[in-house]
């Protein structure tokens, strides 16, 4: 239970966060900030005494939940999600710090919803039952919409219901498709399961298995997102308050990409090899679509928001390349973006406590009255765009060279990308920090100093040396591909694909 432990102790920090700010306001921000560091600690704990969890996948709990349709409150951890919560619980502490002063009224409500929002998230990453899986991931949203919709900017309605409609039709989807996997069980074996594990047994026939597939594919692209699916992410990004929209870039997307690695590509390994080709030519959309957008805001938040559509082309792009160091470099790039994301997005977040405007033609020559968070800003932006020493370079870097053995044609035009991603960059920095100074600013407080470098040593000190991660990743992609599965080349031509050995989850 010592994983549950992580969410009950999260959900009772909201309550009384809540409970308490009546009171006494201004408590809630310490008691949410106490309860992260008894999670961590807990966490921190659990993982130092179970390190067979690095080695495969460990089952921690199963208990009878809705014994008439065979649902278990189960839970398993290994290395994948070990480091997803790992980062969940990091950026947990930075959106604190960030709303620090931000939020001045409904405190305890609105620290209740942050906690919320992070023990739905720890659920997604720790559930085993495919029904258990789904209430997490609704707990998660519906907080996240709060969020959105009492503290965000102004056009937040708007965006908040956008944000639900296409979460909940997605949902539905997914909903969808856990059931029928079920039914099918019961044809199958006699008896409902919504066990991965059991599930993941099951040889169906192709049509049905890629229609299933579908269903989960697309309600994690959404949550990616990928083109053409992305839409609400823009919108949400930019009216959310500066915690929301770090939870939003940092972790929530990551929940997409978690999503297509347990449920697509392990519980349909045939079905997301035959559609593998759809997948990276989607990815390889988003990716230039999403630096094409980028370049074109004026909205410091709307481009940054742009950006992670374009980044996360590159993890669709590699998880669908079904080749190990391609999987290496998705993992990786996960971790970069959701420090790098979450960096610019705090930056942003400190511009508009002074300025109290996004728009970039408002900025410039700040530099000159705010050095230090002008250079933090310039190295967040080097690290979104992929310079050598900091992880997003590994990352991406690892990507292009694995899925390119498989998908060569996209992967050369995928590189257009990170041309891309460097000019947006940059014209983010030049426009907001560089030329006539237009407004003077107040330099980072030592609040937002801490802030700053703790997201910059991380992707400094792991962009050196990524072996850190790679020593508690799987050694390979999480699917054997059976002698059935002809190799992508067949399929498409003139491609080539490297095989891979046998894979361990």
């Amino acid at each position: 239970m010592i994983l549950t432990h992580i969410i009950i102790i999260l959900m009772i920090g909201a309550v009384i966060a809540w409970a308490f700010d009546f009171r006494r306001p201004g408590t809630g921000r310490w008691i949410a900030l106490f309860s992260l560091v008894m999670a961590s600690i807990t966490f921190i704990d659990f993982a130092s005494s179970n390190k067979q969890l690095f080695h495969g996948f460990m089952h921690v709990t199963e208990i009878d939940w809705i014994e008439a349709f065979n649902i278990h409150y189960a839970t398993g951890i290994d290395s994948l999600s070990f480091i997803l919560i790992t980062l969940t619980l990091l950026l947990g502490f930075i959106c604190v710090l960030v709303s620090w002063q931000e939020i001045h009224f409904r405190q305890g409500f609105y620290y209740f919803n942050l906690l919320a929002t992070l023990a739905g998230i720890v659920g997604v990453f720790i559930a085993t039952d495919l029904f258990l899986f789904f209430f997490f991931w609704e707990v998660m949203l519906i907080p996240m919409t709060i969020l959105i919709v009492i503290w965000g900017h102004e056009h937040r309605i708007y965006a908040a219901i956008k944000f639900f409609i296409f979460t909940q039709a997605s949902s539905l989807l997914m909903l969808i498709a856990i059931v029928a996997m079920a039914f099918l069980h019961k044809q199958y074996h006699g008896e409902l399961s919504f066990d991965l594990f059991a599930l993941k047994t099951m040889h169906l026939p192709a049509d049905m298995g890629m229609y299933i597939m579908l269903g989960f594919f697309i309600a994690f692209a959404v949550k990616l997102p990928s083109f053409p699916v992305h839409t609400w992410l823009p919108d949400a990004h930019t009216q959310a308050p500066t915690a929301g929209s770090v939870l939003l870039a940092g972790v929530l997307l990551k929940t997409g990409a978690y999503g297509l690695i347990r449920f697509v590509i392990e519980l349909f390994p045939q079905q997301s090899h035959e559609f593998a080709y759809v997948a990276a030519t989607l990815g390889t959309i988003s990716i230039l679509y999403g630096a094409k957008m980028a370049f074109a805001q004026t909205d410091f938040k709307r481009l940054v928001a742009y950006s992670s559509i374009s980044h996360m082309g590159f993890v669709m792009l590699a998880l669908f390349s079904f080749n190990q160091s391609a999987y290496h470099g998705a993992l990786l790039t996960l971790i970069a973006h959701g420090l790098s994301s979450a960096a610019l997005f705090a930056m942003a977040g400190m511009l508009y406590s002074r300025l109290h405007t996004r728009d970039l033609t408002q900025m410039g020559g700040l530099f000159a009255s705010a050095p230090q968070m002008g250079a933090m800003l310039l190295a967040f932006v080097a690290a979104a765009f992929g310079m050598p020493g900091l992880l997003n370079f590994v990352g991406e870097f690892l990507i292009l060279t694995g899925a390119f053995s498989v998908f060569p044609v996209l992967v050369i035009v995928s590189a257009a990308g990170l041309i891309g991603s460097a000019v947006y960059g940059m014209r983010l920095f030049q426009t907001s920090f560089q030329g006539p100074v237009n407004k003077q600013v107040l330099d980072l407080s030592g609040r937002e100093f801490i802030i700053c470098v703790s997201l910059l040593s991380l992707l400094l000190i792991l962009g050196v040396y990524p072996e850190f991660i790679f020593s508690h990743f799987p050694d390979n992609y999480p699917v054997v591909l059976n002698e059935s599965m002809q190799p992508i080349q067949s399929q498409l031509g003139s491609l080539t694909a490297t095989p891979l050995s046998g894979a361990k989850l």
